[in-house]
């Protein structure tokens, strides 16, 4: 079950809502949660959702005894050590092992036959909202949950376990017991919820359709792949790479727009994952934009304990490198993603240790660039098979049989053009700020404010109805979150 699917937006979401609504006390209303996280996780994977538990309850019972004995203590550490080995060796097991042993079957030729284990979804989102629980108790951060319920909630909540935003412990702890939820709340979290569903449903899916059809789509084996994408010519490679990197970011940051959304209508208050990544001035400043939830983590997790900046220019360098890495690999059991990953590596440490003043002093400039790093990045995101990347990279740099353009892609531009424009425009903080601005200009206007309320009531309204339309007229509805 995903968030842009109709049963789950006129079934499963209202059921949830009011059945909370209606029970009373906040132990019942999170068991209401529970229960319904429990079935929306276990939809698609009945079997996995006992993972997701036994999880929990491992690193539930290993907070406990590291909060009894202290923070920082040597058994405190022994208790973060074996959470370590459990979340993370699970982790491995389910999402990479399967890669490494065909790479090691490559190498050697064994084994014969290598075993493909289903990877769960969502395990990497609640892993590292697991590890960030458990890390923050042993620093005494945050005391130890004592309800195996609630804390279970809390990884299991079907708002952000399969899709995100990592929501650490620390930033919804007191609201885990104690939340109230206002008409203000209520409002702010339908029209979010609407307005990402819309994001989702009418651009990401539409620019996703167009990213296939004219480079390929991610169903198609590689050497099928590889014979479609050397008969691209080079205008349908650039706009179909366009097309792809509007459908990440429309709907890598819908999802988190409903979740976001649907934590406020019963009272949490997730942060923000993406603040306009496109406009940024830097590749440092991108990902302070992109998926910020994943950057906190390895930035606190990971980058500080290592040493942060804190050190030699040799210790920061590879500590970025570190980071960098397992930020690729991530995303995803693919050499591709390693290699996305260096390859930020690679810009951020360009900019930081040389050209970081240089940008400063050019930011229309500095926007481009980081614009066209991002960009290429990507195409590497893109293509899991290294034959069809570099067939990809040739063509879009001209190197292709199939020349510049040809009637078909011509006619698909111009189909699209409008539309990647107004993508474009949705990727930017051009419209907020228009509202926003109009909304002080006008604020003591009586007929504006009138307007205005009219139109929190419409905008939502209409979000919904649209969304609406192209889910029920379009079977183009890909879940591009199957990879984490």
């Amino acid at each position: 079950m995903v968030f842009s699917s109709l049963f789950f937006v006129f079934v499963f979401l209202p059921l949830n809502l009011v059945i909370y609504f209606l029970t009373k006390s906040q132990k019942a209303k999170n068991y209401i949660m529970l229960i319904f996280s429990l079935i929306f996780y276990a939809w698609g994977e009945p079997i996995a959702v006992f993972l997701m538990i036994g999880m929990a309850l491992a690193d539930y019972l290993i907070a406990r005894g590291i909060y009894a004995v202290g923070a920082r203590t040597k058994i405190a550490k022994t208790g973060l050590v074996l959470a370590c080995l459990i979340d993370l060796g699970l982790l491995g097991l389910f999402k990479y092992a399967t890669f490494f042993v065909g790479q090691f079957r490559n190498v050697f030729g064994v084994p014969e036959n290598v075993v493909n284990i289903v990877l769960p979804i969502g395990i990497s989102f609640y892993t590292f909202q697991l590890l960030s629980y458990v890390v923050d108790v042993y620093r005494g951060e945050v005391e130890a949950q004592q309800s195996f319920p609630t804390l279970l909630m809390y990884v299991s909540l079907f708002h952000q376990c399969i899709a995100g935003p990592i929501v650490r412990y620390s930033d919804v702890n007191k609201e885990l017991t104690n939340r109230k939820v206002t008409i203000n709340d209520l409002s702010y979290g339908i029209a979010r919820f609407t307005a990402g569903l819309a994001k989702k449903a009418v651009l990401a899916n539409t620019c996703g359709s167009i990213a296939d059809s004219m480079l390929v789509a991610d169903s198609i084996a590689p050497d099928e792949a590889l014979a479609i994408i050397v008969t691209r010519p080079t205008l349908s490679l650039w706009i179909g790479a366009l097309a792809f990197m509007f459908q990440i970011y429309l709907d890598f940051s819908a999802y988190s727009d409903m979740a976001i959304g649907m934590g406020r209508m019963i009272g949490f208050h997730y942060l923000e994952n993406f603040n306009y990544p496109y406009v940024a001035n830097s590749v440092t400043d991108f990902w302070r934009r992109w998926h910020m939830s994943l950057s906190s983590f390895f930035r606190d997790y990971v980058y500080i304990p290592l040493g942060g900046n804190r050190c030699s220019t040799g210790r920061q360098i590879f500590n970025l490198l570190v980071v960098w890495a397992l930020t690729g690999f991530w995303h995803g059991a693919s050499w591709n993603f390693m290699l996305w990953g260096l390859y930020y590596f690679v810009f951020l440490v360009i900019e930081k240790f040389v050209l970081r003043r240089v940008l400063e002093k050019i930011p229309v400039i500095s926007n481009l660039i980081t614009l066209v790093i991002v960009y290429f990045g990507w195409v590497l995101f893109k293509f899991t098979d290294f034959k069809v990347l570099g067939a990809a990279i040739k063509g879009i740099f001209g190197n292709t049989a199939a020349g510049f353009t040809n009637f078909e892609t011509t006619t698909n531009v111009k189909s699209n053009i409008l539309f990647l424009i107004i993508c474009a425009i949705a990727c930017t903080p051009i419209i907020p700020a228009i509202t926003k601005h109009i909304n002080k200009r006008y604020e003591n206007s009586p007929a504006a404010r009138t307007i205005f309320a009219i139109g929190t009531v419409a905008c939502p309204i209409i979000c919904l109805l649209l969304a609406t339309i192209f889910l029920v007229g379009d079977s183009y509805n890909p879940f591009l979150y199957w990879k984490f």
